[in-house]
């Protein structure tokens, strides 16, 4: 990994905060992707142009792989791939709230080294390099560790705690709470603002891959839904859910999850 991919990143998800705060969500143009795919609106596409002009001509040896971009088989060569979620929350974005992040990470050889979740509405850059650990505007953060899983707050929407989850239908007793935007949910954890997260759905990459390693770089854990490390650069580049916790809780969520119907679709 250069030494220079963070501040590359950095750099990059600062413009991109220039660039969507210049349109206002609710007035921005939005239309709905195909087959279900979610909005999209003038704003996403705009940052994904800047990202993707900026970024491969800084890097032009690495692969590319973004929400807003036609997939290719191309980045599967490279060893390492610019991982990209334009706006992460695309809805909140709409609806003009402020929890909408821009979600940039660089994976080597599947392992993602360099990341930033930037929240330009609420002034929050969330930053990690592999082996340098996790910073938050510049300052250090940590997961946290609570004292039991009743005492727990953990990120999550309704559905992950239907009962067909859990073991023989036991739903764990945490306090759900919920934010829109998945990128930002994993870095509340990395924070330390909220003990764990969780979503059981099969999740993109461009979604998780920078928080991946800001939690892992801030010492948490972030596995998919059966406990198993995340690897990006997928030729279908979408993960079996993601559990991110502190070592101790991830360790009681995963225990009570039910595993024996938790896969990919066909």
């Amino acid at each position: 990994m250069p030494a220079t991919d963070l501040s590359l990143l950095i750099d990059a998800a600062q413009e991109a905060g220039q660039i969507a705060t210049r349109y206002s969500g609710p007035q921005a143009q939005r239309w709905d992707k195909p087959d279900g795919a979610g909005p999209v609106t003038e704003a996403d596409l705009a940052v994904n142009e800047m990202l993707e002009r900026k970024l491969q001509s800084a890097r032009p040896g690495y692969g590319w792989l973004s929400e807003e971009t036609e997939d290719t088989d191309d980045r599967l060569g490279k060893d390492a791939v610019f991982i990209i979620d334009p706006i992460d929350g695309t809805r909140s974005f709409a609806e003009g709230s402020k929890t909408w992040a821009h979600s940039l990470a660089i994976s080597e050889n599947g392992i993602v080294t360099a990341a930033v979740i930037y929240l330009p509405m609420r002034d929050l850059l969330y930053a990690a390099a592999a082996g340098q650990g996790a910073t938050l505007n510049g300052t250090p953060i940590q997961v946290s560790e609570p004292g039991g899983l009743t005492e727990a707050e953990v990120l999550a929407a309704k559905p992950n705690l239907a009962p067909h989850h859990w073991q023989a239908g036991n739903v764990p007793e945490f306090k759900r709470v919920y934010r829109p935007s998945l990128a930002y949910r994993m870095a509340l954890v990395a924070q330390g603002r909220f003990d764990g997260m969780l979503t059981l759905r099969p999740s993109w990459e461009w979604d998780i891959a920078a928080g991946d390693l800001i939690l892992r770089e801030a010492g948490g854990y972030c596995t998919d839904r059966k406990g198993t490390a995340l690897r990006f650069n997928n030729a279908h580049p979408r993960l079996n859910g993601v559990l991110a916790a502190g070592a101790h809780l991830h360790e009681v969520l995963l225990g009570q999850l039910d595993q024996t119907s938790a896969g990919l679709p066909e």
